[in-house]
């Protein structure tokens, strides 16, 4: 089954690299890849921007797509891999909505930062709106300048709290199957047992993993949380780190960006984020 990819595009840099990424995790893959741009402006400019201007906006954005899809098709000549434009009017959190829910859309792969992406933030203001307001398509973030290395280890994150639904656990599992990923299931113990909840939590967790290639980690809690899983991702060679976003965890911290600031979280890998309890 062909698998498609939508990947958000502001024409920067950033989008190129997760362009580039996207094209090499699933070069042995069948995919259309879907290139969508959003051109929305602001109604306290509406009097000031005339028609004509507006239409010249989406006449040079559609030829920078057009540009963009022939660069692809030019560079990446596999026969594998099919190509589409989305040009929208709407703001980015909906025209990503409605492209996903039009075309079927799997996975969405974008730059953690745009053209106008600030170097200190760990995500642009565009990615963190998009990844907290999709809820029905899993996102991987590709950090700038990041060169396509083959995932072999990915790190999930769980305090096992959780009750993993077998479909946010099949978009983890098929990204591991691309390369026969190992998948490091890490824990930070901040309790002396699991409690009955988190041990059976843990069995659904192995249940649905069971043909997969997987590992459980136990970290001692010496530091904050956002700390250990950076020391993990650096000790164990960690290539993506993957997470199901839902109240109250991890993932809602790192998005802290004063946490982010003093800890040194920084996107130095690829992030999928996964969305609670939704077909995927």
């Amino acid at each position: 089954m062909k698998r498609k990819i939508l990947l958000p595009t502001d024409f920067s840099d950033n989008a190129w690299s997760a362009t580039v990424y996207a094209l090499k995790l699933f070069a042995e893959q069948e995919c259309t890849f879907y290139f969508l741009n959003s051109i929305v402006v602001k109604v306290n400019m509406l009097s000031n921007v005339s028609n004509k201007l507006i239409t010249t906006m989406r006449e040079n954005a559609m030829v920078e797509l057009l540009d963009l899809k022939e660069l692809v098709q030019s560079s990446d000549p596999n026969p594998k891999h099919d190509f589409d434009i989305i040009l929208s009017s709407d703001d980015l959190n909906k025209a990503v909505k409605n492209a996903v829910e039009k075309h079927d859309i799997s996975l969405i792969i974008m730059g953690t930062k745009g053209a106008t992406g600030a170097k200190e933030l760990f995500f642009g203001s565009n990615t963190v709106s998009l990844i907290m307001k999709i809820k029905n398509c899993p996102v991987l973030m590709i950090p700038e300048e990041f060169d396509f290395i083959k995932p072999k280890q990915i790190a999930f994150p769980t305090d096992y709290n959780h009750f993993y639904h077998a479909n946010e656990i099949k978009s983890l599992r098929e990204l591991a199957d691309l390369y026969s990923s190992e998948i490091r299931i890490v824990h930070i113990d901040v309790e002396e047992e699991l409690s009955d909840k988190q041990s059976d939590n843990l069995i659904v967790l192995e249940s649905y993993l069971k043909n997969n290639n997987f590992s459980l980690h136990w970290m001692p809690n010496y530091a904050e949380k956002v700390e250990e899983i950076n020391d993990f991702i650096e000790e164990l060679d960690i290539d993506i780190l993957a997470m199901v976003k839902y109240n109250h965890n991890f993932f809602q911290k790192i998005l802290n960006e004063p946490v982010i600031k003093d800890l040194g979280f920084h996107a130095k890998i690829p992030f999928l984020v996964i969305p609670e309890s939704v077909d995927i």
